[in-house]
């Protein structure tokens, strides 16, 4: 972030207020519109450290003023806090002359920011605490007293997530200063002074209206949104002193040793746990619905990272569903608050809902822009105006009135609001459909969306897990696959299967991770935990202090001894494993056990014990879509400390003991979906943890992959100490000798179709040692295996590199990184609503999927249809206008009146109400408002739209009975007129014609007759405009100022005219649907803009890439470059 320091120059200060008096308040609307005006005239500029106003760029380039906000600080305090921190701290303080201590900072969307001397500049507050380590932690388990409580409070702020909910004055106050209704107001002023009034009164009431719904809306959202975002609580801290204090939460700060209960709580910050163990349910932020459980951090000087240790690590917002294991009684837990505020998880998640970064979508920047062009319409109308309105010798009064006019005509105060129609009405039928969205205007990006990435394990493939049985090892290798782990010998083997998990009870009933729960339940064995006397239970197994217990069944108890799990380190992403300690009753043996990744356990167990037959059977289980984990054992020193030994102390040296192979079973609505998706030209790509030969069986089986389709794999390694960086391209299964020939000969030319497969490992060499490699290989590579969260989130993040529109779809978890990244993420939760993606289904499945990109695209071009319909209505008006100018006439107020409220709201509302057609196209609909079809559609039926008003005018004038109209006046004083009356009737027919040809249908959208309000208020308003042109009757005559034409023919040639507008528009819009205004008649075939594409092209030229079973070097093998 970019930051400059102003100061105040009070002669400025001054100097700006007396302009504010004498421009009657412009000065400060001006000011109040570009606040980086507003500081540049009242300030100069100065270094940071003296600034009293900031001006912050963000990366997005968007410009915010702050105010610098001083604290004064106790010096006892600062040296004492000093003294426990490091020097940094010292740099948060400013002695001034005065001798008085001084904290500079100033807030950003709730985040504080204060002056380091040191590193001259402003930091965030959580800076001071980013290098803690894990013994730093440990050491805070004394607590704080008093004084350092309050001293850091000064520092940090207060724990809250505050939103702000503005007063309904002051909502107004900046509501009626938005640039939109400024004009409103410039335009009722000026309807008023040309003696519109009846028009002028229903368009202030329509806004006054417009300002209450959206004053009412605005602070009911930041309502809600603050009693969720909010929590103030009371819980219980340890002081210094060794004293338990109960406290609000407002007061907790970082550094505060929290006491967990064990019944739990509502989580007010986020805090690492130190002693004890909690079952958490993450929900509300990940998505995640099984509740997840928590061990305390791993002393050492490691430092420590909420992400990295994410299993060790409390999240604000997140429910405590129970604690224990961290008092001598065996209740509750003790944790050491690490961050506060809008510097948590739920803080962070709730600021991106606050501030949302702009999204940078074609269709929002060029309405911007088209707003400009319609700017460039009404100065060109302004000029006509007063040339044709100065040769009529109008009143100068008269000519800026008329000028002015064109102005509210050509920019419609509506079109803002018109573009969101489409999105409000899409969101209201993926609600009904059970999906959630907390950010309306990605509705409209799911339309362009060009690949779409899925999680595989809860996504594709059902949730829990069957076990298909259990491959022991031994000297002699692998035994036969034994379907039921219950028939398993007494041995390491069974015990493994029963006690290396993280499941938990909650009130008798097992919680915990589905594939975890299977596994107990198939070896038989009972999950028991402490309850009650913890002492009784820890002295059956020697003393130590017990987490759970498993018993065998009571048949096998001759057999089989219990097992005391004493330490869990909880599963990993990125190190793909978990692991326990147990003692047997007694206290001896103790063992521990390991189960993850078959590849990492193998890596971590003795050479000898690992049988040479690994790699084959894992290729074989994993190709056939079994999920595979490995298990291994070794003993431990029973007089340990457990509370103290290291994880990679407890996880190596293991002696390997065997396969659990369980099955993942397909769920039925994957296959469909991926089959939709792939006829509609999109690309689906599979984002896994699991093995790469389990993926790739899964792709295969729900579509992604054809059956008559190669997989080759890619390897990358990395830079070592004996080796350079290393890429390889293999063939997958079923490459014969003839293939293998035909595939380097050229993969393009002879046809076959082939697929890349990587890994994680693979994955992130690519990224750091072969980015010319990278877009090459994201361009056809279907599965990705062995990914971390980070890795999925970095892969999303290189395809939008490409210009990919990237949908992601995964069960919260370890997707949220990457859900939030992409351009449509899709949660699947039980939760009516997650921050942790932008869309949230609750059904369990990816039909979901089909559902958002149709209804994003039937909301695309519903905006589209608003935004050209209402660009259409201003330009007609326009039309009729300029025409009536030149012959010194003009609408009438009620004609304004009707053709505003009557025909295009009542249009306007109702066109959006059409649904999305039920199959998804291949070709995506347009963005760009820019386009040559769009503006040069808009101009070719402006066109026909001039040519129809004139027709209708020179028509009525080549009438035998017709009769000029009085040359002394001007303006609607000249009403009624014959000339005023064949204008009215033609553009009232047009106003409704342009609602019948914008709005599209197939293939994004239901036929016209699906929506039938619009369909019926169409036929309607035909048939009033007929009415009031063949026979209107005296009433309606006088009140909207219309010529009596007996001439009966003459208004049937006016209705044989608007039919034939119709025709032609219709047609005309055909027409440029089937490629009329195409690029490529106009321009030639040029190439795509999008990299993706231009890649796609280039490696479709070139028969050398891959090159198979070829080790290539970064600095010495050149690939096609992107431009």
């Amino acid at each position: 972030m970019d930051v400059q320091g102003y100061r105040w120059v009070y002669w400025r200060v001054w100097l700006c207020r007396w302009g504010a008096v004498l421009s009657l308040g412009l000065l400060l609307i001006l000011f109040h519109w570009r606040p980086r005006l507003a500081v540049r005239a009242r300030c100069c500029s100065c270094p940071l450290a003296l600034a009293d106003v900031l001006l912050l760029r963000d990366s997005f380039g968007q410009r915010y003023v702050v105010e610098v906000l001083t604290e004064d600080m106790e010096d006892s305090s600062m040296e004492l806090v000093a003294d426990l921190e490091d020097s940094d701290w010292r740099d948060t303080v400013q002695l001034h002359r005065e001798e008085k201590t001084l904290l500079r900072y100033y807030l950003f969307e709730g985040l504080r920011y204060v002056w380091l001397a040191r590193k001259g500049a402003f930091c965030r507050v959580s800076v001071l605490n980013e290098d803690w380590t894990c013994n730093d932690l440990y050491s805070f388990q004394r607590g704080l007293s008093h004084l350092e409580q309050s001293s850091r409070k000064k520092v940090y702020g207060p724990n809250l997530i505050d939103v702000p909910v503005k007063s309904y004055m002051r909502l107004l106050v900046e509501e009626v200063l938005n640039p939109f209704y400024m004009f409103q107001v410039f335009s009722i002023t000026l309807w008023m002074v040309d003696k519109y009034y009846y028009y002028a009164s229903c368009i202030f009431l329509i806004s006054l209206l417009s300002i209450s719904v959206s004053l009412y809306e605005t602070r009911k959202q930041s309502t809600t949104l603050r009693s969720m975002a909010q929590l103030v609580t009371n819980v219980t801290i340890r002081r210094s002193s060794g004293e338990e204090e109960c406290v609000s939460s407002v007061e907790l700060v970082p550094g505060d040793c929290l006491l967990i209960p064990q019944e739990g709580l509502l989580l007010p910050c986020d805090a690492v746990l130190l002693a004890g163990e909690c079952m958490v349910n993450e929900s509300m932020l990940t998505g995640e619905s099984v509740p997840i459980l928590k061990t305390p951090l791993p002393a050492g000087e490691g430092r420590y990272s909420s992400q990295a240790q994410r299993r060790h690590t409390l999240f604000c917002g997140t429910q405590l569903i129970q604690a224990r294991g961290g008092s001598s009684d065996g209740g509750g837990a003790t944790a050491v608050v690490t961050s506060t505020g809008f510097f948590t998880a739920k803080g962070d998640l709730i600021s991106s809902i606050l501030h949302p970064q702009p999204i940078n979508f074609s269709f929002y920047r060029d309405a911007t822009k088209f707003l400009f062009f319609l700017g460039v319409v009404a100065l060109i109308g302004t000029i006509y105006s007063l040339v044709v309105l100065s040769r009529s010798n109008a009143t100068w009064t008269e000519l800026v009135i008329r000028a002015l006019d064109v102005v509210t005509i050509v920019v419609p105060p509506a079109l803002p609001a018109a573009i969101t129609t489409g999105t409000i009405y899409a969101q209201r039928r993926l609600k009904s459909q059970g999906v959630f969205c907390v950010s309306p205007p990605r509705i409209n990006v799911c339309g362009k969306v060009s690949i779409f990435c899925f999680d595989k394990t809860g996504t594709l493939t059902e949730e829990g897990l069957d076990v298909w049985g259990v491959v022991q090892a031994g000297q002699a290798g692998f035994s036969e696959l034994l379907p039921d782990p219950r028939l398993l010998p007494a041995g390491p083997m069974l015990s493994a299967l029963a006690c290396c998990h993280t499941v938990a009870l909650l009130e008798g009933q097992p919680l915990g991770d589905p594939l975890e729960l299977r596994m107990i339940q198939s070896t038989g064995w009972e999950l028991i935990e402490p309850e009650g006397d913890q002492k009784a239970l820890d002295a059956e197994f020697g003393g130590h202090r017990v987490l759970a217990v498993m018993r065998p069944p009571a048949q096998e108890v001759s057999v089989s001894e219990a097992g005391a799990i004493v330490r869990r380190f909880p599963f990993s992403s990125s190190l793909q494993r978990m692991s326990v300690v147990t003692v047997a009753p007694g206290g001896r043996p103790a063992l521990a056990f390991i189960k993850g990744a078959p590849e990492m356990v193998a890596s971590l167990s003795l050479r000898e014990t690992v049988p040479e037959q690994f790699s084959s059977i894992l290729r074989n289980f994993a190709s056939e879509g079994f999920r595979v984990l490995a298990l291994g054992y070794k003993p431990l020193d029973g007089k340990t400390d457990w509370r103290t030994l290291e994880r990679g102390v407890v996880e190596r040296d293991m002696q390997f003991l065997g396969l659990l192979v369980m099955k993942n079973m397909m769920k039925p609505e994957s296959g469909e979906v991926i089959n939709t998706l792939k006829l509609a030209q999109l690309r689906t790509v599979m984002v896994t943890g699991d093995n790469i030969l389990t993926a790739v069986n899964v792709a295969r089986n729900c579509g992604m992959m054809g059956s008559d389709e190669r997989v080759m794999f890619v390897h990358a390694t990395p830079q070592t100490a004996q080796s350079t960086p290393k890429l390889r391209f293999h063939l997958g299964e079923g490459g014969t000798q003839g293939t293998m020939e035909v595939l380097t000969e050229g993969l393009y030319q002879s046809g076959i179709s082939y697929h890349l497969a990587v890994n994680g490992k693979s994955f992130s060499a690519l990224c750091d040692y072969f980015p010319e490699y990278l877009p090459k290989v994201l361009m056809r590579a279907t599965v990705y295996a062995r990914m971390a969260p980070d890795q999925k989130t970095q892969l999303v993040k290189e395809l939008q590199k490409l210009n990919y529109r990237v949908g992601m779809c995964g069960d919260g978890a370890n997707d949220c990184g990457a859900l939030r990244a992409a351009d449509v993420g899709v949660s699947l939760s039980e939760a009516e609503a997650s921050v942790a993606s932008p869309f949230t289904s609750k059904s369990d499945n990816i039909s979901c999927v089909p559902l958002l990109i149709r209804e994003g695209r039937c909301s695309l071009v519903t905006s589209f249809s608003l935004f050209r319909y209402m660009a259409l209505y201003s330009l007609i008006q326009f039309c009729s206008v300029l025409v009536l100018y030149t012959e010194k006439t003009n609408l009438g107020d009620l004609q304004f009146l009707f053709f505003d409220l009557v025909l295009v709201t009542l249009l306007a509302i109702v066109m959006g109400r059409g649904g999305p057609s039920e199959e998804v196209h291949p070709r995506r609909p347009s963005a760009s408002l820019l386009a040559v079809p769009m503006v040069g559609g808009l101009f070719l039926h402006t066109s026909l739209i001039v040519l129809g008003q004139l027709a209708a005018l020179f028509i009525t004038k080549s009438q035998d009975w017709y009769v000029p109209l009085n040359s002394t006046k001007t303006g609607a004083a000249n009403l009624p007129n014959l000339e005023d009356t064949s204008v009215f009737a033609l553009s009232g027919y047009q106003y409704i014609i342009m609602a019948v040809v914008v709005t599209k249908g197939y293939p994004y959208k239901k036929p016209l007759y699906h929506n039938v309000v619009f369909l019926c208020i169409l036929l309607i308003l035909f048939a009033v405009m007929t009415w009031l042109v063949l026979c209107p009757g005296p009433v309606f005559s006088r009140l909207l100022q219309l010529n009596n034409i007996p001439d009966m023919n003459f208004k049937l040639l006016i209705v044989a005219l608007a039919a034939l507008n119709l025709l032609t528009c219709f047609v005309l819009e055909l027409l440029i649907d089937h490629g009329l205004l195409s690029c490529r008649l106009l321009r030639g075939n040029r190439p795509s803009k999008k990299k993706y594409k231009q890649l796609d092209l280039l490696l479709s030229d070139c028969p050398s890439w891959p090159p198979l079973n070829q080790a290539l070097s970064s600095a010495q093998y050149t690939v096609i470059g992107l431009s």
